[in-house]
């Protein structure tokens, strides 16, 4: 938990000064039934209305010191535990953005998403009620013993039946809790995946008609959420009455013997009522111990779930002799012997692959589903680590390279057209405010996004719909394209993004790509040949092998899989 503890470390200093209020407060409110006894049996008693007075005022100011520290103290708890949780989700989310896509996939979307959000809030809620309570219960409850000890030993010995049953029972019920709130934030992480697939694939569920369905799949997950959180609840509901219960029984028991006293003169009615405020103080104490051990075991399984991602190193780092890619206006990237496995897999995804694309020529990738195209480029971006062999840029092994390095010199356009939250200019952009006006203006120019940008209200600083429901499958192919050629790099990686163009716009888009971009090396996946004939290298590949390298003459004459693929799309008249 050391990671999670961290982030408190700054704010450690209030919060010890947040604790010396806490106990400042219970030494008032301890203090105040001693006045009140003072009252009744110095002042009531004998009539004296000038210690009443006096007295009366000292509770006044006690009350008004009371106030001012209990207003000082919620401040200082909100402030804290508000400034921490927001360190820690920084601190989650910069972590999450070092994790390889293996890292990612072994927590999942769903469980990262709740960890820093419900878990977050979980310790947030813990760390504000625990410096309001955690001290004060204890504070409270040993007070309150030793005051009404103070106050009449041979009474107050009750004490020392009650409190243990008290321990026991809160023990006992918080020890039957704990499992269950384990088990809640497990089926949190499933509701929300079972909620984020609907919402994500709301246009398939519909197309298919099975909305009862998921809304069965749904319902299933919250009943299993509700029907935990209603047993944990119903155990810790428990608490309350059982304190209440012991603490009653108390009460009458000293209002029993106490009277015996009073009739001996041994015991005064003001010093009655201080023991009785005292024990009430300490069931006052015990129901904050009760809420403490409601939100703490809880807050204890959100700390654990978050430590595991804070703890976990990250798959794909700068290793220690990582050293910069020296600029070169152009790229070579090289494969040698490359093969990849993954985690789990039986087969390689890749296996034994070794081409060269070289600068300023298009290296095209071709092949059936699930070939390893997507992963080729994913290797090459390091999303992935290889498991044998070798990726070069320039002549330097990328595992030998800085990260930020590799993805400087590489604009993507992934499989998935993503759009972001924003205008057309700002995804193209993409938080790289060193890209100018100009430079957006040429990217669209080249994706052929000029046409449609242009009959846009506010033309490029039209702000999209949230995903881009709003534009077509082709217009967020270019846009994404457009992203990638914005920052002019050297090294282009195009991952089936012509696939949703007509032929039209997808053959303008390429004698554009052609013409502006003579010194990039381009790496183009595509599933239609007419994309891909007149690359300078095409590479076919078949369940993770190299079945064929070369043009399309040569691949037409050397290799059928690539003849395969020609002929099941083409017509011979556009083969000749």
């Amino acid at each position: 938990m050391k990671n999670v503890f961290l982030y408190f470390k700054p704010y450690r200093w209030w919060a010890l000064l947040s604790i010396s209020l806490v106990v400042t407060r219970a030494m008032t409110e301890l203090y105040l039934p001693n006045l009140m006894s003072k009252i009744v049996d110095r002042g009531i008693a004998t009539g004296n209305i000038e210690l009443i007075l006096r007295t009366g005022l000292a509770m006044l100011g006690v009350t008004a010191i009371t106030f001012v520290v209990i207003f000082c103290t919620s401040f200082l708890s909100s402030q804290i535990s508000a400034r921490f949780a927001r360190d820690l989700r920084k601190g989650i989310f910069e972590k999450v953005e070092t994790f390889s896509l293996e890292d990612v996939e072994s927590f999942g979307i769903a469980s990262l998403i709740t960890r820093t959000t419900n878990d977050v809030s979980q310790i947030q809620q813990a760390l504000m009620m625990s410096l309001r309570m955690v001290v004060m219960a204890p504070v409270m409850a040993v007070g309150s013993v030793i005051m009404a000890f103070w106050k009449n030993a041979r009474l107050s010995s009750i004490l020392f039946v009650s409190i243990p049953f008290l321990l026991f029972g809160v023990y006992f019920i918080t020890r039957k809790a704990i499992p269950f709130f384990r088990a809640m934030q497990d089926k949190v992480d499933r509701l929300n995946q079972v909620l984020r697939e609907n919402l994500t694939g709301i246009r398939v569920i519909r197309a298919f008609g099975k909305s009862d369905y998921e809304k069965r799949r749904f319902v299933e997950t919250n009943e299993d959420l509700t029907t935990t959180s209603l047993r944990v609840h119903r155990i810790v509901a428990l608490v309350t009455p059982v304190i209440m219960l012991v603490m009653n029984v108390t009460i009458l028991a000293l209002l029993v013997f106490g009277s015996f006293q009073i009739d001996t003169g041994t015991l005064q009615i003001g010093e009655l009522m201080a023991i009785i405020q005292y024990v009430l103080h300490i069931t006052n104490a015990f129901i904050m111990m009760s809420m403490v051990f409601s939100f703490l075991p809880r807050a204890e399984v959100s700390i654990r779930r978050i430590e595991e991602v804070l703890s976990r190193p990250a798959s794909i780092e700068n290793s220690e002799e990582a050293v910069p890619l020296p600029y070169q206006p152009g790229a070579t990237v090289t494969f040698e012997e490359v093969t990849f496995r993954y985690p789990g897999a039986s087969e390689p995804a890749l296996n034994h692959i070794s081409f060269t694309a070289e600068s300023g020529k298009t290296t095209a990738i071709i092949g059936s589903t699930a070939s390893g195209k997507t992963t080729l480029l994913n290797l090459l971006m390091r999303f992935y680590e290889v498991d044998q062999g070798s990726i070069m840029i320039n002549g330097v092994d990328i595992k030998k390279a800085k990260l930020e390095d590799i993805r400087g010199k590489i604009g993507y356009a992934t499989q998935k057209a993503v759009v972001f939250t924003g205008s057309v200019k700002e995804n193209i952009r993409f938080g790289r405010e060193e890209i100018t006006d100009a430079q957006v203006e040429r990217a669209m120019r080249i994706a052929q996004l000029e046409p449609f940008v242009n009959a846009m209200p506010q033309k490029a600083d039209t702000v999209i719909a949230q995903g881009g429901t709003d534009l077509s499958g082709g217009q967020r192919q270019r846009l994404s394209i457009a992203r990638a050629i914005a920052a002019d790099p050297p090294i282009l990686l195009f991952d089936d993004t012509f696939s949703a163009l007509d032929f039209k716009t997808d053959a303008k888009l390429r004698l554009a790509l052609r013409a502006e971009m003579r010194n990039k090396t381009l790496l183009i996946i595509a599933q239609r040949v007419s994309t891909i004939m007149d690359a300078d290298q095409i590479l076919v590949l078949k369940n993770g092998v190299l079945a064929g390298k070369g043009s399309h003459a040569q691949l037409m004459r050397d290799c059928p899989e690539y003849r395969e693929i020609v002929y099941s799309q083409l017509s011979e008249e556009e083969i000749a």
